[in-house]
């Protein structure tokens, strides 16, 4: 075991891999603590995209084994888990808010942000290339009255997207089907 002190380095080492990250979610969204086999199974739910229930022999198989023989004896070494092979047993170690910053908060969200930003900047083009050819009611004078509102529709569409990545806060529009 290492001496105890997490370095940003260590982490980034650490939840490089898939496996690990959902390992230290799974416990972080637990009780800090679980046995080996609910964890193998969630994981392998994860990974092949299917509900607890329906994970195969063979999925949590391999999940099995690349977590007892490589990724947990690697978060013990690195003092973010205590594992005992023996018992079966996980418990995580540092504070969860340490995880934090470096973990998916909602992995399965598939908002697709950069397009709510290209049509932002699509309409605010738009507008722009309008008052600038003086089009309609749309006058030069008009062009700081426009960025302003688009300058204002780009924080708008900023402060959705860091809510929606905050944990506990949801946005009120669906994720557009893709």
């Amino acid at each position: 075991m290492t001496d105890g002190k997490l370095t940003q380095a260590k982490l980034f080492d650490v939840l490089s891999n898939a496996r690990r990250r959902r390992t230290v979610r799974h416990l972080k969204e637990g009780t800090g603590s679980c046995d080996l086999a609910p964890l193998v199974e969630q994981v392998a739910a994860w990974e092949n995209d299917l509900p607890r229930d329906d994970v195969t022999r063979t999925q949590r198989r391999r999940v099995y084994i690349s977590l007892y023989q490589t990724h947990l004896p690697m978060l013990e070494d690195h003092g973010v888990v205590d594992w005992d092979p023996e018992s079966h047993t996980i418990e995580l170690l540092p504070d969860e808010s340490v995880f934090e910053p470096y973990l998916d908060n909602r992995p399965d969200e598939n908002r697709p942000w950069h397009r709510l930003y290209a049509v932002v900047a699509a309409v605010g083009l738009a507008g722009v290339a309008v008052s600038w050819l003086a089009i309609g009611p749309f006058t030069p004078s008009l062009a700081p009255l426009l960025a302003l509102v688009l300058c204002a529709a780009f924080f708008a569409v900023s402060v959705a997207q860091r809510l929606s990545r905050t944990a506990n806060v949801s946005i009120p529009f669906p994720a557009p089907l893709s």
